[in-house]
């Protein structure tokens, strides 16, 4: 295996550390306005700021999940969760359906403008719960004479409220397909921003059609089976495992800092051996679940036969380790940490949400038990 990363990944991380110096990372407490537009704002200003800096084309060019491509992510999560999600749903999700299989016509009308951070993408899959394994889509397409109807009930959106492009996953008369419905459509109806747990700077909906109008230049697909829907759910996987590193990194980097300047009986807290043991047992987790996602990413650009369960085996672990460094990090922080705004608490909060989404955590764990009977 090999996690070298490239001269140009290599630049791309540094950049993006450079762009978050103290008076930036204050305006990313925009992104948690309760007002959609001022997030809306804020998030295409980063936007740009990121494309500038390279962020938004890896994964796009060559369509692939990578090692390079994670240690970017990392970089962007670990400053700022709520965009780091916001951006990748918008390039690595949205763009890359478009980029793989969208049309020439609709490759130069979405990727040019998404690649310069001039646009906000989402992708509307699943509907009643978060998962897609055992509800079957009820959205569907109807054929019109210039196109489709499309109509159905989407929940969980991610930047539902504040997308300029939203790819609708739905049944035709043919099979699946992708409906890409512009901001304003007649039929579209986004719902009030969901209010979560933790991930306070996301945007995340219900979206609704009711004889949506799609014309037949909208339209990706349609496909035979489920295998596109099954690839769209991987790259969400891979962006959350993603996500966690980040999320493990911002609780490791806070509890060290603190422990090295909270003073209790006039030393360090650090130099307690309990304390010493859990910032040991949180770099293990880090060190560990690192490795296990470039893993899963260097398995898929290889194209190993098991790169789709260790891809589930990186989600599982990375996020769960997630939370239990997080809960570490709580703990060294004391009453500091249970104060709102501290990245520990945030990240405590995060975390949970990163078991639901994509596969779940309980479902992965079932598609890793029958890859395992499978061999």
């Amino acid at each position: 295996m090999n996690f070298d990363f490239g001269e140009t990944e290599k630049a791309i991380c540094e950049k993006i550390k450079g762009l978050f110096d103290a008076n930036s990372r204050a305006s990313l407490a925009n992104l948690e306005s309760v007002d959609v537009n001022d997030i809306r704002d804020a998030t295409m200003k980063w936007l740009r700021v990121l494309a500038q800096a390279g962020y938004l084309t890896p994964g796009l060019d060559d369509r692939k999940n990578n090692v390079g491509l994670t240690a970017i992510q990392e970089s962007l999560a670990a400053i700022s969760p709520s965009l780091f999600l916001t951006v990748e749903v918008t390039a690595r999700i949205f763009g890359r359906l478009v980029a793989v299989y969208g049309t020439s016509d609709q490759k130069d009308e979405i990727i040019p403008s998404l690649q310069e951070g001039r646009l906000i993408g989402a992708v509307a899959i699943s509907e009643d719960t978060m998962n897609i394994e055992n509800d079957p889509l009820n959205a569907s397409g109807v054929n019109n004479d210039d196109g489709f109807l499309v109509s159905g009930s989407k929940g969980h959106v991610v930047n539902g409220p504040i997308a300029d492009w939203i790819a609708v996953a739905a049944k035709t008369g043919d099979g699946l397909a992708f409906f890409l419905v512009k901001k304003g459509t007649k039929g579209l109806a986004i719902g009030q921003r969901l209010s979560m747990l933790g991930y306070d700077g996301l945007t995340i909906s219900r979206v609704s059609l009711e004889n949506c109008p799609v014309p037949s230049n909208c339209i990706i697909g349609p496909f035979n089976g489920e295998e596109q829907l099954k690839t769209v759910r991987t790259w969400e996987d891979q962006i959350l495992t993603a996500s966690s590193l980040g999320l493990i990194k911002r609780s490791l980097d806070v509890a060290l800092k603190f422990a090295k300047g909270h003073r209790s009986g006039n030393k360090p807290i650090i130099a307690y051996q309990e304390v010493g043991f859990k910032l040991a047992e949180m770099a293990t987790l880090f060190q560990t679940a690192r490795l296990l996602a470039y893993r899963a990413a260097w398995m898929a650009e290889a194209g190993d036969r098991e790169a789709a369960v260790l891809a589930h085996c990186a989600k599982v672990f990375c996020t769960e380790s997630a939370e239990e460094v997080a809960s570490h990090a709580l703990q060294i922080l004391g009453g500091q940490g249970y104060l709102s705004g501290n990245p520990a608490e945030e990240a405590y909060r995060d975390a949970k949400y990163l078991q639901i989404a994509g596969t779940s955590s309980e479902i992965s764990r079932m598609k890793i038990a029958d890859g395992v009977l499978g061999d």
